[in-house]
Order: structure tokens, then C-alpha cells, then sequence
């Protein structure tokens, strides 16, 4: 069978949706009962469609989210101190449109990670862009970046995202290559995009963990000052559950 040329010109012109969904509707019998109008509406719902998935797939792959976690499956029954209300109004995303900050605390194992992965995920379902980053590995990176002429590219990455994800905040104290990293992050991301921190610490050990108290003090305004709070509690996920949470 001969391609059909509009067919051809679909896929020549990168309408790689409609093209498949003309194929389809061609060899379709029950595709003659539809109007042209109709048939015009299926193509472009197909192509929105398509390029909504491949959009959707680019921004999750940059994303690299540690879980594959999405709000439709957030667990609310368990006794975790989980605000419902509050849960349900961050994953509407207004928050990062006003570039606010969201810090959750809690216990290991109690969810922290997959609630910020999933408030991720639907970030991305919105159309903007998101960067998960595990805060020990982040500062490794950074350090390795200063040798390899990468530094500047990596921070101007970090600074640009709209929703930036630092997930196990404060396991270790920041030196101060650390500290200076951190602040000037946060210093380019302040009031222009949102920043969401996992940490087993409460607010108010942060300080301790920064170390400087000057550094501590600019940063710590820059994080809490706008942040919205998820304090978690209760007893790990993972002795019930097989897929780590946390």
C-alpha cells in the first residue's frame, strides 16, 4: 500500500501525532461517519497529546527524581501527622508560582523524599522544570565542578530551575566551600523560584549544621523566611512497606 501523501506531509512537517492518528483513522470503517470537523479534532487532540507526553518525558529524565511517585498515589492513611488540607493546596502548585519554599521534616522513613518526589512529578505535569538533588552528593559535585571548569555552568543550573529539590538536608555539617555554594544558590533562587528541602532535623538544628553563624543566619532568611512546613512523625513506612519512602 502506498503512503498516503498527507500522511507524508504530516510527517514531514513533524506532525508526528496527527500522522499516527490519520493512519489509524484511515484504515478506521467507522472513521467515514465522521465529519471533517471532527476528523480535524481528533488529529490536533492527537498531536497536543503527543507532544504534551514527549514534554512530559523530557522534563522527568532532567528532573532525575529518586522515586517514581506521583500524588494520585500519596498514602494518607498512615499516622504521620500528614496535613491533608495543606497537601492537597501544595500539589496545586500555587506556591511555586509565587516562588515560595517548602520544607518537610520528619523521622526517617516517614516519607519525606516520595512526598517531595511526588510534588515533583506534578511540577512537571504542570510544565515547569525540576531538579532533584541529594544534598551530600550536590556538594560533592560542586567541589569536583570548581576542578573542571564545570562550577559556574552547575550553579547557574541550580539557580534557574523553577522547582529545585534538596532532598537529606543536614546530614553532615557544610564547610565552607558548602556554606558559600549554598548561600549563593539560594541568593540567585530567592523571590524568583521555589526550593523544596527534605531533612530529618528540625528548623531549628539548621543553624548548628551551617556552621558560620553570619552564613547561617543568610541563608536560613533566604530558606524559612517564605517556606511553607510539613512536619512529619510517626513510625518508618519501610517496616510495612517494600518500596523505601523516605
Amino acid at each position: 500500500m502506498l503512503p498516503h501523501p498527507t500522511l507524508e506531509r504530516l510527517t514531514g512537517m513533524g506532525f508526528a501525532g496527527m500522522a499516527r492518528a490519520f493512519g489509524e483513522l484511515a484504515t478506521n470503517a467507522e472513521s467515514d461517519r465522521l465529519t471533517h470537523a471532527e476528523w480535524l479534532a481528533l488529529l490536533l487532540d492527537r498531536e497536543w497529546s503527543f507532544r504534551h507526553d514527549r514534554k512530559l518525558a523530557a522534563r522527568l529524565r532532567f528532573a532525575k527524581l529518586r522515586h517514581q511517585a506521583t500524588p494520585e498515589d500519596i498514602d494518607y492513611r498512615s499516622a504521620r501527622g500528614l496535613d491533608r488540607a495543606l497537601l492537597m493546596k501544595l500539589v496545586a502548585g500555587d506556591w511555586i508560582a509565587a516562588h515560595d519554599n517548602l520544607v518537610i521534616t520528619g523521622p526517617t522513613g516517614v516519607g519525606k523524599s516520595w512526598l517531595a518526589c511526588a510534588l515533583g512529578h506534578k511540577a512537571c505535569r504542570d510544565d515547569r522544570s525540576v531538579l532533584y538533588q541529594r544534598v551530600p552528593r550536590l556538594f560533592a559535585n560542586l567541589a569536583l565542578a570548581r576542578g573542571d571548569g564545570r562550577h559556574a555552568r552547575l550553579q547557574r543550573t541550580l539557580g534557574s530551575v523553577q522547582l529545585l529539590i534538596l532532598d537529606d538536608w543536614g546530614l553532615e555539617p557544610l564547610d565552607a566551600l558548602a556554606r558559600h555554594d549554598l548561600l549563593e544558590i539560594l541568593e540567585e533562587r530567592y523571590g524568583r523560584r521555589s526550593t523544596l528541602i527534605t531533612s530529618q532535623l528540625p528548623v531549628a538544628a539548621w543553624h548548628e549544621v551551617i556552621g558560620d553563624p553570619t552564613y547561617a543566619d543568610a541563608i536560613l532568611d533566604r530558606l524559612v523566611h517564605n517556606a511553607h512546613r510539613l512536619d512529619l512523625d510517626g513510625d518508618s513506612m519501610r517496616r510495612t512497606k517494600t518500596d523505601p519512602t523516605a
